[in-house]
């Protein structure tokens, strides 16, 4: 915020930020004639899609004062977009203008009246954002003069001629010392204490009252040659601190964190231990790399079978490491000196880093308990080349200019290569730390705080990016020799040199990042051959207006590997692959796990170590289209080819200088529900934030691993929420750590999850989603000899069962349980001799019915028990369609029972294997033999979910209680999904989060944490004391759907409600009105139910034919009139098939690749 006052003494409060498309409208309307003369007729749309910054100005009217575009290349063609630095260089030799530190200013406009306030706010905002920049320059025709305006901030240094044309350009340049300085950097003086004061207790008071009114004065006097205290200051006046000490605890980092690449932050020497013994397995010694920065306390390693990437295998594309280890490097032995910013020369540098080191490309991000917990650690002889950062605190208003401290604290410590500095990892990323690296932690780390290195190399201004020639090659092998895709680099580099282009003719291109004459970086990409593909099943429109960007313009990203001595240049080496390469947008997917031993991937892609710089593109929802019916008039093939699936991740010229804002409070997600996927979804796709410790504790670890075949999945009705490409689209693997366990205990006092009974998982915010299950059944162990009766047996329902679970017992929850069903089945010769009882009245006993009747097995060996039901209202709900059902088990000679309990198993004796299972009815008890159980009596939380909510004293009423913001009693744990129920508070029981979408309440679940990190939001208000008795309501569609008997495929999409039955809703005067069309004999039953707001309401679908279930529950809460009138013209007898009828109104009215 900035104050500006015209010339006439007007005031104006204005306030900056980056340019949004609905400013259009107004930049245009503050262009004048002299603007056009000066920087041309220029397509405003147009130059912001290419623009690598775009700043305005705007008062507290939300009206625009001014905006100023900047790009990496002069405009008005006096040099080309990738060689104008040769131009600028001759023109004045004293301008040390690099791609670097430049910027060209495209255009400029502002309400007259505030012109020049405009212009001099705007271009320190671009000094303070871009922190590398140096100079701006403006290029305009020769006869223009600059105006009243430009001419206060811009001074001429030359011409130069165009090259379409002889007409000639002036050349000016805006300095950074005139508006955003460097600061000058000094020892700090005992006096300088009354003006740090102010700034230091305004961020912390703690030492003040610990250590006293004088810390800082005795912190300065107390410098010798171990301990520095130094200050920048303006105009003579200390603005901020930090305090340096070359003593630091190497024995402590050692075993808290993986310094390996850095070589352990010590000298090489002779006797240094860095491969492991040949004791120790690969899975061992590797251990140490495969660990996440967010599980800093967590005994865990890697479990080898969950879906990930080429990339992310190869890359450890772990939320919060994101440099250290993603970057492998080879040796960096140089003798570098290169100008830094204050144009001093670096000493020599030994960058010993790296020295034997490989990145763990076997590891994927989830984890698993291990059985030694005991894992090589390298072993440094050499001395100590580290110093750190006790203390350091900066005026907020100079705050970007923090690296200034840098060059001054290395010329302190002229023996030391490496800064570090360790923080809490709730402490917001300040600007200082977003230049240095983040250390992994080991999984036994216990530490409370967060390790950042930097290394001196790192203050060199010299590094350059440009095209790959034929001598690069031996400095790239020294850089990839000890990376997985080494082999794969190399290729590509010589294929690059030897033709350009793929041997299919794609075009290719090959950067290399260089530094004092080395190679310390590489990317390879090609066009993107597949952009209809992308822009039908990505919301790539999100980022870009696809139309403003050639064909050409867009390329796939290979490969990218940087030092991370320089990952700080992430960002700017991206940029200038766009630049040099003629390129406006970069993808770079994730493909799924590999698969039988070959990637999914038609090419292989490598790591990215620029992943987090990249942005995740949510997947479209796609149309099903009978591709076959519709002939000529199907979408393209390009739009409609069945490809692999794959995670996109994105960047463009926009974004190019676009900051993210990191999230480093520990987020632990304990269960893989839908609702938990949901809520790192959302997390995970804002693409501003950057989460770098999210974790999810998950018995199984992610789902989406496709275990079983898709006519081997229909043990369980599926709810539609997520399917296997939707997780392959995802790809959460790239950005949340896994840990495969079972979570045991919360330790609230400690913040911590314990898993698998003694391994622990530290948390700031801790979500609890791990739904309900089904639950192995307590008999009666009544004595069915007595011929006892439901009367005279208590219902055990409510009863754990404590003894040995039988072997042959089996309860499906989840695709894990279904696979070893399904193994026990093939295994033991089921489908030929055995008997298999079902137990319950689920929707889930009719599906599983249905399985074991197309695995082969005999109707008449399979024996569905239902028990007593607990409410008047059924799993289906629809006599229509539970009459076709019981229809087809008789035809299959499935054996019914009703009303049973159990009784025993084996007569009461030892139960392990079953034999047989004996029941009790409200007449008399009947007996079955039994080769495999299936219980799918009512579900409810697991015992020991049940018992740490218990010991951790969280309320819990039969459910997990919480509030309207997903809030236990505990502030720093929420839950959500149907583990939960809402407070007697509200007096709403009826209603709990089962009655609603899983998704959409992770979603909502997201958007309340949301509000404590995003500052974009609306900052957390208390709800009035009214609202705040109110429960939330939710308006996502509840779908379930599945195969019944009869290969009746199934689904059923409605409103959230309390269950009612179905008669019961149709007896209501506001019930609205139904369309039925088939019946469920002929196998095409099809119903909607419209209410009294001519809203579809209720979808159900029975039919023997497969359909598109995703087109129809698309079709939910539409008004009638969007599906072409349809009560009109079925009242009028023209719809006599909905299944025709939304097949023909899907492919004629919406447009390939919408949803």
């Amino acid at each position: 915020m900035s104050v500006l006052t015209s010339p006439r003494g007007k005031v104006e409060v204005v306030h900056c930020r980056r340019t949004e498309t609905q400013d259009i409208y107004c930049i245009k309307n503050l262009i004048r004639k002299f603007t056009q003369k000066l920087f041309g007729n220029l397509n405003i749309i147009y130059l912001l899609e290419k623009a690598n910054l775009a700043i305005t100005l705007h008062n507290d009217q939300e009206e625009i004062m001014a905006q100023a575009t900047f790009l990496d290349y002069p405009n008005w063609n006096i040099a080309t977009q990738d060689d104008w630095v040769s131009v600028f260089r001759e023109l004045d030799s004293d301008i040390p203008c690099t791609p670097l530190n430049t910027l060209f200013m495209h255009l400029f406009v502002a309400v007259d009246e505030y012109s020049v306030g405009c212009c001099k706010e705007i271009i320190r905002t671009v000094f303070k954002a871009v922190l590398d920049l140096h100079f701006v320059f403006l290029i305009v025709p020769s006869c223009m003069s600059l105006g009243s305006t430009l001419i206060t901030v811009f001074s001429q240094v030359g011409y130069v001629p165009s090259l379409t044309n002889d007409e000639d350009f002036a050349v000016h340049v805006c300095h950074r010392h005139n508006h955003y300085p460097q600061l000058h950097v000094r020892k700090a003086r005992v006096e300088d204490h009354d003006d740090l004061m102010p700034i230091f207790l305004h961020h912390d008071t703690i030492l003040k009252e610990t250590y006293g009114e004088y810390f800082l004065a005795e912190l300065i006097e107390a410098q010798d040659e171990e301990n520095h205290a130094v200050v920048c200051e303006v105009e003579g006046v200390a603005v901020g601190f930090m305090s340096v000490c070359s003593q630091v605890n190497l024995e402590l980092l050692h075993k808290c964190f993986d310094l390996a690449p850095f070589h352990g932050l010590c000298i090489p020497h002779q006797d240094d231990i860095l491969e492991p013994p040949q004791e120790f397995s690969i899975h061992e010694s590797s251990d140490s790399q495969l660990e996440n920065s967010s599980e800093e306390s967590q005994k865990i390693v890697k479990e080898p079978q969950e879906a990930v990437s080429l990339e992310t295998r190869e890359s450890i594309q772990r939320k919060g490491t994101e440099a250290a280890v993603e970057e492998a490097l080879s040796p960096v032995t140089s003798e570098n000196t290169g100008e830094v910013e204050d144009s001093e020369k670096l000493s020599q540098v030994s960058s010993m880093v790296y020295m034997g080191y490989y990145i763990s490309h076997r590891s994927s991000l989830s984890v698993s308990l291990p059985e030694d917990t005991s894992s090589f650690r390298p072993i440094y002889k050499g001395a100590s080349t580290a110093f750190c950062i006790q203390l350091f605190f900066i005026d907020e208003k100079y705050e970007a200019r923090s690296l200034d401290f840098m060059n001054f604290v290395f010329h302190l410590f002229h023996d030391k290569d490496f800064c570090i500095v360790s923080v809490p990892h709730l402490t917001p990323e300040f600007v200082l730390i977003q230049s240095f690296v983040k250390v992994v932690p080991f999984n036994n780390c216990t530490l409370e705080q967060d390790l950042y290195v930097f290394h001196r190399a790192g203050l060199l201004k010299t590094i350059k990016i440009r095209l790959a020639t034929l001598l690069d090659t031996p400095g790239v092998e020294k850089l990839v020799k000890t990376l997985m895709p080494c082999k794969s680099i190399l290729e590509d580099l010589k294929q690059y040199n030897e033709a350009r282009r793929d041997p299919d003719g794609t075009p290719l291109q090959v950067f290399v990042a260089e530094v004092a004459e080395q190679v310390v970086g590489i990317a390879v990409i090609r066009n993107e051959m597949d952009i209809e593909y992308i822009r039908s099943h990505y919301n790539i429109e999100d980022f870009i207006y696809f139309n403003h960007h050639q064909r050409e313009e867009h390329g796939h990203l290979y490969h990218f590997v940087l030092n991370p001595i320089f990952r700080h240049y992430t960002k700017f080496f991206l940029k200038e692959i766009l630049r040099l390469g003629y390129k406006s947008c970069l993808y770079y997917p994730v493909y799924p796990q590999v698969k039988e031993g070959k990637v999914q991937s038609p090419k292989a892609h490598s790591l990215t170590s620029a992943l987090h710089y990249l942005v995740p593109v949510r997947p479209r929802r796609q149309i099903v289209y009978p591709l076959e019916k519709l002939g000529i008039n199907a979408p393209s093939k390009e739009v409609s080819k069945d490809a692999l699936s794959y995670a996109l991740n994105h960047t463009n010229r926009k974004l190019s200088l676009e900051p993210k804002i990191t999230v480093n409070a520990k987020i632990v997600v304990v269960g893989a529900s839908n609702v938990g996927i949901s809520f790192l979804e959302t997390l995970v796709f804002c693409s501003h934030l950057k989460f770098s410790n999210l974790t999810l504790i998950s018995t199984y670890g992610l789902p989406g691993k496709k275990l079983l075949g898709n006519e081997q999945r229909k043990f369980l009705a599926n709810d539609h929420c997520y399917n296997d490409r939707d997780h392959e689209l995802m790809s959460l693997c790239s950005w949340v750590n896994v840990v495969v366990a079972k979570m045991t205990a919360i330790d609230r006092a400690a913040k911590q999850v314990v898993v698998s009974r003694e391994k622990v998982v530290l948390y700031d915010h801790l979500i609890l989603c791990t739904g309900r299950q089904y639950q192995v059944p307590c008999p009666t162990e009544v004595d069915i000899s007595l011929h006892p009766t439901n009367r005279e047996v208590s219902n055990s329902c409510l009863r754990r069962y404590s003894g040995p679970i039988p072997c042959n017992h089996f309860t499906l929850n989840d695709e894990e349980d279904c696979l070893r069903a399904l193994a026990w089945i093939k295994n033991n010769s089921i489908t030929a001799e055995g008997n298999i009882i079902i137990y319950g009245n689920s929707i889930d006993t009719y599906t599983t019915v249905e399985t074991l009747l197309s695995l082969g097995v005999r109707g008449s060996c399979i024996h569905l028990v239902q028990h007593p039901p607990t409410s008047i209202i059924t799993c289906i709900n629809d006599c229509a369609v539970e009459g076709a059902i019981e229809d087809a088990l008789q035809a299959a000679g499935v054996n019914v029972y009703r009303d049973a309990l159990l009784a025993q198993w084996n007569n009461g004796l030892y139960p392990d294997p079953i034999h047989t299972a004996s029941f009790t009815t409200p007449t008399k008890p009947f007996q079955l033999p039994c080769s495999m159980f299936f219980s799918f009596l009512e579900k409810n939380v697991d015992y020991e979910t049940f018992k740490a909510f218990n010991d951790a004293c969280l309320v819990y009423d039969g459910r997990l209680v919480i509030d309207s913001n997903f809030h236990t009693n505990d502030i720093a744990i929420r839950a959500a999904g149907p583990l939960t129920k809402f407070s007697n508070r509200y007096y709403s029981n009826e209603w709990t989060h089962s009655n609603f979408n899983s998704k959409e309440i992770g979603f909502q679940l997201a958007a309340a944490m949301l509000k404590l990190f995003d500052p974009t939001l609306e900052p957390v208000t208390e709800p009035p004391a009214d609202l705040d008795r109110l429960i939330p309501m939710y308006k996502g569609a509840k779908i379930k759907g599945g195969i019944l008997p009869g290969s009746y495929h199934y689904l059923h999409v409605s409103k959230p409600a309390i269950p009612t039955p179905l008669e019961v809703q149709r007896a209501q005067s506001d019930f609205g009105s139904e369309i039925v069309t088939g019946n469920v004999k002929n196998g095409n039953y099809f119903r909607i139910h419209i209410n009294k707001y001519r809203m579809v309401e209720t979808i159900t679908c029975l039919s023997k034919v497969p359909f598109p279930a995703s087109n129809y529950i698309r079709l939910f809460g539409q008004h009638e009139q969007a599906l072409n009138n349809l009560c009109a013209r079925y009242e009028d007898g023209l719809v006599p098939d909905l299944y025709r009828w939304i097949l023909y109104h899907l492919s004629h009215q919406r447009k390939p690749g919408r949803s």
